[in-house]
Formats: C-alpha cells, structure tokens, sequence
C-alpha cells in the first residue's frame, strides 16, 4: 500500500503519485482501487531513489535511464536467446556438412576482406 511504502522508503505518499502519474511506477489496484507495489516495483522505485537523491539525475533523466535500461534488458535477452539457438543448431549443421545455420540467397552474400585475397 501507497503510506507503507512512502513511509519505509521515506517518500510522501504524493511523491509516490507522482512517480505514477509520469508513468515511472505502475503499481497495480486492487478492486477498491489501494495501490499495490510488487517487488518488482519497490526495485524500482530503489533505481529512481538512487538516480533522484544520491545522484541528483531529474525526473526527465530517470526516465530516459530507466527507458535505456529496459531497453538493453530486452537486447540482452535477445541475444542471449540467438547465443542459444547457435548453440543447439551449429553442432548439427557442421555435422551435416552445412556451411551456415541460414540459407541466404547469393544475391545478398558480400565477401569479406579475407576472402578477396
């Protein structure tokens, strides 16, 4: 609830509004409509927290940094996700004698620096 939490991380419960209203925090309701924090959100609010009081970054900022961090978040999964999919399919693909894991048209191959010597 909105006073335990602005009351542990010593916030006024307006503050708290705010940070929702520019869409930094985005508790979730229960049907009598009290805001409710998941650890997810209390994290988060630590992150504006720290960026806001011990590194003095604006409102403006915070958004912008913790933007860039979902962001790289969602590129790190990704790639993560491609290291994966190399890693269960090459074994398979060299073993087949396959040159590549995907077909590409010869059309859209460039040669590289190596192979033009």
């Amino acid at each position: 609830m909105i006073s335990v939490v602005a009351e542990t991380y010593e916030v006024h419960p307006q503050t708290l509004r705010l940070y929702e209203r520019l869409g930094l925090l985005k508790p979730s309701r229960s049907e009598g409509n009290t805001r409710l924090y998941t650890e997810s959100d209390l994290k988060r609010l630590e992150t504006i927290l720290s960026l806001t009081r011990d590194l003095g970054v604006n409102l403006a900022g915070v958004e912008v940094i913790l933007n860039m961090r979902e962001k790289m978040e969602r590129m790190q999964s990704e790639m993560l996700q491609m290291i994966q999919f190399v890693k269960e399919n090459l074994p398979s693909a060299m073993a087949a004698g396959e040159d590549a894991l995907v077909r590409v048209p010869a059309s859209m191959l460039i040669r590289s620096r190596r192979e033009r010597k």
